[in-house]
């Protein structure tokens, strides 16, 4: 028995708004320390230490919009991930063609997971637009008790508060919202092109390795049983979480260089608002994603593309760990359930 297209969206759903909740704080310090102006708003000059202060403030801006995106968007990221994934393999399975029956598992996932991102990024633009600029409002000023309302962290009010502050500067010219659309698909492709095959291929190892250990029949025998009865469900969500981290880390590395070019472009989308920054108006990164890689490398070198990246290799490994491993679990679970039932009622 296969999960059901509610079962995928539940699962991802569930997954994806406590991961939001758990790992924003990490998101909203990478995406200032990749701002361009990162140096003068929260370093000190005259001793060129962080401004604490300022930049551990306020450090849930803009989560209302990224919780009401994800949720859909990584419905939709999943759906269509498990349908070519299944969709692929079948047709492979059942093809007497010598080119299609030759293409190893690995670029099946590759393409899977691009088509479910190429369907997501529409929905999640929008609010990684408004995401990236409200995590940097504000943020210059002294905290005044109506900004710390704003901007406090885990504040819900606040965060709504920041998050309209942030719309209103796209009335005028609502399309900007999909600004860095393609920065981002650039950054998701090539990243779940190599995280999903990694992933699929470690989760493959562990589960099997589990599953020789147990005494499961069959390499990969999600349903049969061993010593122990029925594989538990926490037992694949652990396993799951552990290839999620390997993966994450590995594809987050990479694809740091296109994450400083997104964050870039996604906050000069707002340009012209000088609130964006705290009373300094962001850097106008316009152009191409190519045009801004270039300019980060030549004003700011290879240090400038790779900048927030180690935080940004933490905040992955744990933030799809945690990701992955709900979904997994999830999914996993309400197969069984229906498995179960359908059992009882036969």
């Amino acid at each position: 028995m296969q999960n059901s297209a509610l079962d995928i969206w539940i699962s991802g759903a569930v997954a994806v708004v406590t991961v939001d909740f758990l790992v924003y704080p990490f998101d909203t310090l990478k995406t200032r320390i990749q701002s361009p102006n990162y140096s003068t708003i929260y370093k000190d000059a005259a001793t060129n230490t962080i401004k604490k202060n300022v930049l551990f403030r306020g450090l849930y801006q803009g989560v209302v919009s990224v919780v009401l995106s994800t949720i859909p968007a990584s419905g939709a990221f999943f759906t269509t991930y498990e349908t070519a994934k299944s969709t692929l393999t079948t047709a492979q399975q059942a093809s007497t063609s010598p080119l299609l029956t030759s293409i190893p598992a690995p670029a099946i996932n590759a393409l899977s997971s691009s088509a479910g991102e190429m369907v997501s990024c529409l929905l999640l633009t929008p609010a990684e637009v408004i995401k990236q600029n409200a995590q940097v409002i504000n943020n210059a000023n002294a905290p005044s008790s109506r900004t710390q309302k704003q901007g406090g962290a885990g504040s819900g009010s606040g965060s709504r508060g920041v998050t309209l502050q942030v719309l209103s500067r796209f009335k005028q010219h609502p399309w900007k919202l999909w600004s860095g659309y393609s920065a981002l698909v650039g950054r998701n492709l090539p990243f779940t092109g190599i995280n999903f095959p990694i992933f699929e291929a470690v989760k493959g190892w562990l589960v099997a390795r589990r599953h020789r250990q147990q005494g499961y029949t069959g390499v990969n025998a999600r349903r049969e049983t061993g010593p122990g009865g029925q594989e538990p469900v926490y037992e694949r969500a652990v396993l799951t979480g552990m290839a999620a981290s390997v993966s994450g880390s590995i594809a987050s590395v990479i694809t740091t260089p296109i994450d400083v070019v997104k964050t870039r472009m996604m906050l000069a989308a707002s340009e012209g608002d000088s609130s964006a920054s705290g009373g300094k108006e962001v850097s106008k990164e316009q152009g191409s994603v190519w045009t801004v890689g270039k300019k980060i490398f030549r004003d700011e070198g290879v240090k400038g593309l790779f900048r927030g990246g180690a935080i940004r290799v933490v905040w992955t490994a744990v933030s799809l760990s945690i990701y992955l491993s709900m979904y997994e679990g999830g999914r996993f679970y309400l197969e069984k359930r229906r498995k179960r039932k359908a059992d009882e009622s036969s």
